[in-house]
């Protein structure tokens, strides 16, 4: 049996070595070639070159260089001056304590800066007693990455997009890069910087006061002011939040981009610091592939499976679990330890990969829910899976997982399901059926369909899981590279409104070719599988996430307070806040203008 692992081992690992291999020959002419530089930059990189023009008579009235805050809700133009109405030096902003707060910089000159270069000072308290300290601070350039657009009707952005000079190309701000200190700006440019602070939970309410100085080599550009109002008020830790986030998390990606073999070592170091950043924004689930291609290698790197299924020469099955224990153990390292969620019992393409001991070779089977052969090798699967997981302790927090799936396809598989464990939990993500509500304790509909009350009642008081997600449908609100960053924000006010637990999107890391150089994909808008970049960097995106998630929490926690108090008002209030988070007044009303009137009222209590 030692023996057959082996060889199952070394002919995926070369299955995956090629795959990698041609990938890496077709990134290594891709975007790079147009900088000059050698594929997959982490620690610093060039930009692409932009593509827009710039208007001299846009810059006719810059004399200099100007300093001044701007607003976390613009993606600033590259090629524009920064429609900053009245120059700011000071700003304020108002956190409880263990709240991350954000703020945005922007500098434009007429002059080439050959050597920018910010800093940002420790916070101090009024008192002069307490700080926050460097160790709290995040800060970076805001780089820029090619994107594209929405579908020429507006109306979505699914479907294939082979040419990509059939939409409109531009370089939008959306890389946090905290690596690279200092940047070389030619003549009128505009260039963004992000300062977050994570207000330490033991802080002393009250005014803390920083600044962030700007600097061309030796010469000061400017100084800005920087004010945090803590609130007595505090905000538990990521690991506390009940707010259910499923980002999906794409190990391939990582060990293709940083060259590493799948699984080792260097593979699992590498993938730290991202799983870090997914466990600090409050991930729960844990991404688990356990067949191959699950969804038919719809993003870049495709999902190879982690568990191996062998057929032995006698006709039986057996599975090797692996790679999946270790993955497993590694997220639950990192600090994921809530869900696990397998994927997928009925993949996008009905072809099941195994290895065959008889011919020692890798060969594909297709079968479907309803199937006898499905129900006879699925069944024999998961009875073996469900030992597994039940020696292992995972059984009761893992979900075999399905998305998008029709309602008759489902019934089918649910009934291989339960014969084969009837403890085995279920996961969703796709279509809004109520008839399988009960069959579901994890379930995920698309935005624009929506729980009846009573379904989100009675699953809440089951204890079950009732999210939803976007995709490539929705035109807005939505994650790609193009929308407004704070439209990542309005996820969460939403799912407050609406008494939802959270969100999903298949998107933390299912990195393109190039990802810090261009976020456009031949079959979906730009942005649309990744919200981190290489390098561990953070985003636009990716913040306003996060900020939405903290306001989700903050909504729970007055709510908490105020039924306890009898405080109606307070509650009548906060409701009517959240009734301006409504998707179809977006295109009229931005994400930003409402998270803005209602960020002021949860902020003054």
């Amino acid at each position: 049996m030692k023996s057959n692992k082996i060889i199952v081992a070394v002919f995926l690992s070369i299955s995956f070595s090629i795959q990698g291999q041609a990938q890496s020959m077709v990134g290594a002419t891709h975007s790079g070639q147009s900088t000059g530089q050698t594929p997959f930059p982490v620690d610093t990189y060039a930009e692409l070159p932009n593509p827009a023009t710039t208007d001299p008579g846009l810059w006719k009235n810059v004399k200099g260089t100007s300093v001044s805050w701007g607003s976390t809700d613009i993606r600033y133009k590259k090629e524009e001056p920064a429609p900053v109405g009245r120059i700011s030096k000071e700003i304020e902003l108002t956190a409880w304590k263990g709240e991350r707060v954000a703020t945005q910089w922007v500098v434009w000159s007429d002059q080439p800066l050959h050597s920018l270069s910010f800093s940002v000072t420790e916070l101090v308290h009024k008192n002069k007693k307490s700080k926050i300290g460097q160790d709290r601070l995040l800060s970076g350039f805001v780089r820029y990455v090619m994107t594209d657009e929405l579908n020429k009707d507006g109306m979505g952005g699914c479907g294939s997009r082979p040419d990509a000079a059939a939409f409109d190309s531009s370089l939008v701000a959306d890389p946090i890069d905290h690596l690279t200190k200092v940047l070389s700006l030619p003549e009128r440019t505009t260039q963004g910087g992000w300062v977050r602070v994570w207000v330490p939970q033991d802080s002393p309410a009250g005014i803390y006061e920083g600044k962030v100085v700007l600097k061309d080599g030796d010469k000061t550009l400017g100084e800005l002011i920087l004010k945090i109002n803590v609130k007595d008020r505090i905000l538990p830790m990521p690991s506390e939040w009940t707010y259910h986030l499923d980002l999906w998390q794409n190990p391939f990606a990582i060990a293709r981009y940083h060259q590493v073999e799948p699984w080792s070592k260097a593979h699992f170091d590498c993938m730290r610091p991202y799983m870090e950043m997914y466990r600090q924004a409050g991930g729960k689930v844990i991404t688990a592939s356990i067949m191959h291609k699950p969804w038919n290698g719809q993003t870049y790197d495709y999902f190879e499976t982690m568990i191996t299924w062998m057929k032995k020469a006698d006709g039986s099955w057996s599975f090797d679990y692996t790679v999946f224990d270790r993955w497993i153990e590694f997220m639950m390292s990192v600090g994921v330890t809530q869900e696990i969620n397998c994927y997928s019992m009925v993949p996008w393409r009905l072809s099941f990969q195994y290895f065959d001991q008889a011919t020692n070779s890798l060969k594909f089977i297709e079968m479907k829910p309803g199937d006898l052969e499905y129900e006879d090798i699925w069944g024999t699967m998961l009875r073996s899976f469900a030992a597994h997981l039940k020696e292992k302790g995972w059984f009761d927090i893992t979900h075999i997982s399905m998305d998008e799936r029709p309602m008759a396809v489902m019934q089918e598989t649910l009934k291989v399901i339960h014969k084969a464990d009837p403890g085995f939990k279920v996961s969703l993500a796709g279509a809004l059926h109520e008839e399988l509500s009960d069959e579901l304790d994890d379930y995920c509909v698309a935005l624009r369909m929506k729980y009846s009350e009573e379904m989100k009642a009675k699953r809440r008081a089951e204890g079950k899981v009732t999210t939803f997600y976007t995709s490539c449908e929705e035109p807005r609100p939505n994650t790609f590279t193009f929308n407004p960053p704070a439209e990542c924000e309005w996820f969460s006010w939403y799912a407050a409104k609406e008494n939802l637990d959270g969100y999903s999107r298949w998107a933390l890391n299912s990195w393109v070719i190039e990802p810090l150089l261009d976020s456009r994909f031949y079959t979906w808008p730009g942005g649309d599988t990744y919200f981190i970049y290489p390098g561990a960097r953070t985003s636009m995106r990716f913040e306003r996430l996060i900020a939405g998630i903290q306001a989700f929490e903050k909504i729970r926690i007055l709510r908490e307070e105020f039924n306890l108090s009898g405080n109606q008002q307070a509650k009548a209030k906060i409701d009517k806040a959240l009734s301006l988070f409504d998707e179809n007044t977006l295109e009229t009303v931005p994400a930003s203008v409402v998270i803005s009137k209602a960020n002021k009222i949860i902020n003054s209590y």
